[in-house]
């Protein structure tokens, strides 16, 4: 551990707080441009410069298929169509053959003068709803960030044409039609299905959340170039969206270059059973990868006797044998060599794979008294020191469900407290299922509120797992990842991040920094951003989680690059 008497340092603000990181929902955006127009910018300026960046990205991404096939603009009544029209007109004066359809008698003033510009210009208007298996590129300006209602029948339907009949080869401005922009969820029966949506100004952070992923496609933000001081009015805790070219400016505190192992980081990792074997060999390869300097493991028997083969660095500490419910006896670590093990630690990680408790919790034996010889009241000792551990305890897996459910931890209606209490710093990292054991009352919140709600609850950092995971501090801050793998969702995945977190951890203590929720969001993005390495270099069947630990251990700048997904038939 760290000198005591030396003020800890803590990691820089992180990422920037900047138009390409900053997450706003529908009312926030219609805010800030109104602060622009009450400026006295003119709302033709921004719409021309917003619609001229699309038209442009359209050009330069899709050359070949406009070429070859054409546009059709879907335009909507509001200023999202308008966007449109102005994307029409400058397609049509760059050769590409355009044309228009809106299902819509009114529009608004704005949008109705561009209708009538795009008619002068001789850009056809459809008369009726367009052929679905048209080879076209369509352009979705049909509504815009306020979506809260269906689109309508007719509309959704043909969308779901669209994509049955030529999937991919639809791309959305701004938000796609029938998605609120605020939860991602749909707003009526069937989205448009984009293969690319173009989101104007800032993110909206609903086109990033978990259920709007299967209809945004390839997520692009065209920049507006918004004055800072305009930035500077959003909440000082605003969420902040995490990309790939986020690796390189993470917080990564650096031990001494003269330290030694022990410098480096010392982590304890609790971890596996006779039934979750792997999830110990998984959460020591993903500490390993955080270039932890001193790795100890309590591990179950059948892996602790194999695990000089396959993982010589590790030092077994204790074997463990299987409780009553078949999960790892916590209960046969000696207290004596715990209290000693805990003092000498920077970090400890606990749960992967370990099963199930030995049944509700009793108290703690005082100090010198025996032990009550119950399994329960042997493992409430050991989390009876945990809270008295000064160091990092990052809780993953079964070590959340038996805090949770009381099998030989705190017990349901104490774990909270017992959270709050902690001497240390804690790091939860839950999926939606242990969540909603631990905070049942925030289960049902979107990610971007449970999160920091059960953060603040709690007084510990919560990395709440999904597609794009969600990281929150108690003070407020919140980070959620842009990108991830599909190819890279497998059992195990999880093991590896808890044991790359709680290494990343344990080293920024040996370093003298403290354990700062930062750390965590820099963890859980660079395993996202192995995850997409190990796709794009071993193919979707390659991404194992042993894959991800390597790529994690030998992270280099190359892993940050992205590519642009083609259009069928481009």
């Amino acid at each position: 551990m760290p000198d005591p008497a030396l003020p800890l340092l803590t990691a820089p603000p992180w990422p920037a707080r900047d138009a390409d990181h900053l997450l706003v929902n529908s009312q926030q955006m219609a805010a800030l441009e109104e602060q622009l127009f009450a400026s006295g910018l003119p709302v033709e300026a921004l719409m021309e410069k917003a619609a001229l960046a699309v038209a442009r990205r359209l050009l330069e991404q899709h050359a070949g298929l406009l070429r070859r096939h054409g546009a059709l603009v879907l335009v909507g009544p509001g200023h999202n169509g308008g966007d449109g029209l102005v994307i029409a007109r400058e397609l049509h004066l760059a050769g590409v053959a355009t044309a228009v359809w809106s299902p819509y008698e009114r529009h608004k003033p704005l949008t109705a003068g561009h209708l009538r510009h795009v008619e002068w210009l001789g850009i056809p208007r459809l008369q009726r709803p367009p052929d679905a298996n048209g080879p076209e590129l369509w352009i979705d300006a049909l509504l815009g960030i306020g979506q809260e209602r269906s689109a309508g029948e007719a509309i959704e339907t043909l969308l779901a044409a669209r994509q049955r009949e030529r999937p991919q080869r639809l791309v959305a401005v701004d938000v796609p039609t029938g998605l609120c922009a605020d939860s991602g969820r749909p707003t009526g029966r069937q989205p448009a299905c984009a293969h690319t949506t173009y989101c104007i100004g800032l993110l909206k952070q609903g086109l990033i959340q978990d259920p709007a992923l299967a209809w945004v496609g390839r997520l692009e933000r065209i920049a507006l170039g918004l004055p800072a001081a305009l930035l500077q009015s959003l909440p000082a805790h605003q969420p902040l969206t995490l990309r790939a070219a986020d690796v390189a400016t993470a917080p990564r505190p650096q031990p001494d270059p003269q330290a030694a192992k022990y410098g480096r980081g010392r982590l304890l990792v609790l971890a596996g059973s006779q039934a979750y074997r792997g999830a110990a060999q998984l959460a020591l390869l993903g500490a390993s990868a955080s270039g932890c300097g001193s790795l100890r493991a309590g591990l179950p028997e059948a892996v602790a006797a194999g695990l000089w083969a396959v993982q010589p660095h590790v030092v077994v500490s204790a074997n463990l044998g299987s409780n009553g419910q078949g999960g790892l006896d916590l209960a046969a670590l000696a207290p004596a060599e715990l209290d000693v093990a805990l003092q000498r630690l920077d970090g400890l990680l606990l749960g992967p794979g370990i099963g199930p408790g030995s049944g509700p919790a009793a108290a703690a034996p005082a100090a010198g008294e025996p032990a009550a010889g119950e399994p329960a009241a042997g493992e409430a000792r050991l989390w009876a020191a945990l809270q008295q551990f000064p160091g990092l305890l990052v809780l993953d897996a079964d070590g959340l469900n038996r805090l949770a459910t009381g099998g030989g931890a705190a017990g349901a209606d104490t774990a909270l407290p017992w959270l709050q209490q902690r001497a240390g710093t804690t790091w939860l990292t839950p999926h939606a299922g242990e969540f909603a054991r631990l905070f049942p009352d925030l289960a049902e919140l979107p990610p971007l509120q449970a999160a920091p709600a059960a953060a603040q609850r709690s007084g510990a950092a919560v990395l709440l797992k999904g597609a794009r995971s969600v990281v929150a501090a108690p003070d407020g801050r919140r980070w959620q990842l842009a990108q991830a793998s599909p190819a890279a969702a497998r059992a195990g995945l999880g093991d590896v991040l808890a044991g790359y977190a709680a290494g990343r951890g344990a080293v920024a203590l040996a370093a003298g920094w403290s354990a700062d929720a930062s750390l965590l969001a820099a963890a859980a993005l660079e395993h996202a951003q192995a995850g997409l390495a190990a796709s794009r270099e071993q193919g979707k069947g390659g991404a194992t989680p042993m894959a991800v630990a390597t790529a994690l251990a030998r992270w280099t700048p190359h892993h940050a690059k992205g590519s642009a997904m083609p259009m069928p038939d481009e």
